[in-house]
């Protein structure tokens, strides 16, 4: 199974702790997943339980043609307002580790997703993933970033344009 390694980061002009409220509630999840790709929190989470390590969440997911499947991630590590990782325990990848970092910058706090996926299936899932899952997982991140400016703003630019 080849293992790809993303890297996706923005600024947002918020304070940290907002991110991080946002960001670690799976119930949060579903307003920064694209429209086109149904996805529903199916745990008993209401929403008052802070993450843990060792928390297990699940889910219906419909990354491709609407064929919905089931995903259970466990949120293996985590520091309070600094990162959170969620590995796949079941689902459709046979790898999927997601990282999660938030860091307090001037002006806000910089998130950085570190995402390390392998699809499985042999030679099946080596095609799938040229032809259709590397696209739909850098399309899924972009989506987030703009989703993520729209709810919190966008960086102020620094002088010369800069962000």
């Amino acid at each position: 199974m080849k293992i790809h390694r993303l890297t996706f980061s923005q600024i947002l002009p918020v304070d940290p702790a907002v991110a991080w409220d946002f960001f670690s509630s799976p119930l949060n999840l579903e307003q920064i997943t694209p429209d086109d790709m149904p996805f529903v929190v199916t745990s008993p989470f209401d929403g008052r339980t802070k993450m843990y390590a060792g928390m297990l969440i699940t889910y219906k997911v419909a990354p491709l043609f609407g064929i919905r499947l089931d995903w259970m991630t466990e949120i293996t590590h985590m520091e309070e307002g600094t990162y959170f990782v969620d590995e796949q325990r079941f689902g459709p990848f046979g790898l999927w580790h997601h990282c999660h970092r938030f860091e307090t910058v001037p002006g806000g706090v910089r998130m950085t997703d570190i995402l390390h996926y392998g699809v499985g299936y042999g030679f099946v899932g080596r095609i799938a993933d040229r032809l259709l899952v590397a696209r739909k997982v850098r399309e899924i991140f972009a989506f987030r970033h703009r989703k993520a400016e729209l709810l919190f703003g966008k960086p102020a630019a620094e002088p010369g344009g800069r962000v």
